[in-house]
């Protein structure tokens, strides 16, 4: 007879410990949380041979337990069940971190009945084991009302196990959750920044249409002080236009809705094209460009908007830089590519910012505290115009007033 009971006690062991193979293999392996709730619930009711299982985290925030899951209580009316740790067996497991049996629950002083009474259960036993990850106690692992007899030492092993494997994965998933969560409000920051660039965009070009319209109009057919103020209205709403074409081909660029058409032209063709546009910039803040371009034409695989990046790149240049200022326009060739060189003597960009600059919105200056305009769209813009065409492009700057230096590097193209 003693016999036949210890090689059925030795099979039962060996089918709890292959289940709890069985157990670490899939906490290990599940992120999703509540299927991961579900599963520690059923597998511990199932070794146990208990009524119920329930898991309760801590809340740091309010200084309580809260039910995560439990196999009698709904798992929408479970986080809204506070459970003190002063008046619980729960709350004096965490606190002394160490497992509780108790056979007689009904009885001892720290039963909190207001669980039991709120799900209509009757609690009789219980065995709790705190979940702890290292040194830090994070929740509580209780059986209740043991099915056959009384909870024994080797079900305060089993459920130690299950719960040391169990804080871990919960943690794991909350942090996956938590990562989740946190993207999908970056996506909807993200969705809201873009609908804002493309309507406000849109709804602004009508009116600055009809303001650049008459703007012109009043300055080139009035004479004295009112053909002044016609100029400073133009000047401005020509600057407003600017800001809206960089919001227009910054959105398009984020969204994925550019259509690149290629076609061989010359970088140096592309860059006299980028200072006709900056020209009157040029002359107004009294600077002085000099070009430093191989006579041999070097051709690139170019889209209409190459000649944006170097727009944006001579416009930046000659923003931040203080007039009579010097800006240096150079090309050399390294391998198979080309790279284009802009140099200025503006007031440089500290070592931690040279990445920085090609962020949307970025602006070196405090807002409250601006000295130069822009939105901070321009290298943004040009980052990813190279990026499309296979490039890349830089800064340099050997710090605040020494200057800086933007390259554009882009493959060469051979022709036949």
């Amino acid at each position: 007879m003693t016999d036949d009971l210890s090689t059925s006690e030795l099979r039962r062991m060996a089918i709890r410990l292959a289940r709890l193979v069985e157990v670490s293999v899939t906490l290990n392996s599940t992120l999703e949380l509540d299927q991961l709730l579900r599963f520690i619930l059923e597998t511990a009711v199932s070794l146990l041979e208990c009524e119920a299982v329930s898991i309760m985290l801590y809340d740091e925030k309010r200084g309580n337990l809260y039910f995560a899951a439990s196999t009698n209580v709904d798992p929408r009316d479970a986080s809204n069940i506070p459970v003190p740790l002063d008046q619980s067996i729960a709350g004096s497991i965490l606190q002394a971190n160490r497992p509780v049996i108790i056979n007689d629950a009904a009885t001892h002083p720290r039963h909190y009945k207001a669980v039991s009474d709120k799900v209509n259960f009757n609690v009789r036993s219980i065995l709790g084991v705190p979940m702890a990850i290292q040194e830090r106690v994070t929740g509580v692992l209780e059986a209740l009302n043991k099915c056959q007899g009384v909870f024994t030492s080797d079900d305060v092993d089993i459920l130690s196990i299950i719960a040391s494997q169990a804080a871990v994965a919960i943690h794991n998933a909350q942090l996956v959750q938590a990562l989740q969560k946190a993207n999908e409000e970056l996506s909807l920051a993200d969705k809201l920044k873009s609908d804002f660039m493309a309507i406000a965009s849109h709804e602004l070009r009508t009116p600055l249409g009809l303001i650049l319209g008459y703007a012109t109009f009043l300055k080139e057919d009035t004479s004295g002080e009112l053909s002044e103020h016609a100029e400073t209205v133009l000047n401005a709403a020509l600057r407003l236009h600017t800001l809206v074409e960089d919001m227009t081909n910054m959105n398009l660029l984020y969204t994925g809705e550019v259509q690149l058409h290629l076609e061989p032209r010359p970088i140096q063709e592309i860059i006299h094209d980028a200072y006709q546009a900056v020209a009157s910039a040029v002359e107004v803040g009294n600077h002085s460009l000099v070009f430093n371009l191989f006579p041999t034409p070097v051709y690139v695989n170019a889209d209409p908007r190459l000649e944006l990046v170097f727009v944006n790149i001579l416009n930046n240049a000659l923003r931040f830089t203080p007039e009579p200022g010097e800006i240096h326009i150079s090309i050399r060739l390294e391998g198979d590519d080309v790279v284009v060189l802009v140099k200025d003597s503006g007031i440089g960009i500290p070592k931690e910012q040279l990445e920085k600059v090609f962020d949307q919105f970025f602006q070196v200056e405090d807002h409250k505290t601006r000295h130069y305009g822009g939105l901070g769209l321009g290298l943004a813009i040009a980052r990813s115009v190279v990026e499309l065409h296979k490039g890349r492009v830089w800064a340099e700057s050997d710090g605040p007033g020494r200057g800086a230096t933007f390259c554009v590097s882009l493959p060469t193209l051979l022709l036949g």
